[in-house]
């Protein structure tokens, strides 16, 4: 049992790692990457511009930002 285990695991890591390699960069709306960056600066002035959570506030911008790409899609 613990050899066909192995067996699909490395199956699977062998096609992932194909797929990875495979794979292209999505393609961005324009000014997207603009767009987040406005966001993530106004959420960081509503917080009180404090230090140390530009990532958070990068990851909350990108997916208020892709709602509302999702919203005018729609």
């Amino acid at each position: 049992m613990m050899v066909a285990v192995k067996r699909k695991r490395e199956k699977l890591t062998s096609k992932s790692t194909l797929a990875a390699s495979e794979r292209k960069p999505i393609e961005l709306p324009s000014g997207m990457w603009e767009r987040i960056a406005e966001k993530a600066y106004e959420l960081y002035e509503q917080r009180g511009r404090q230090e140390g959570r530009a990532l958070d506030d990068w990851f909350e911008a990108e997916a208020i930002v892709m709602e509302e790409i999702h919203e005018a899609r729609e």
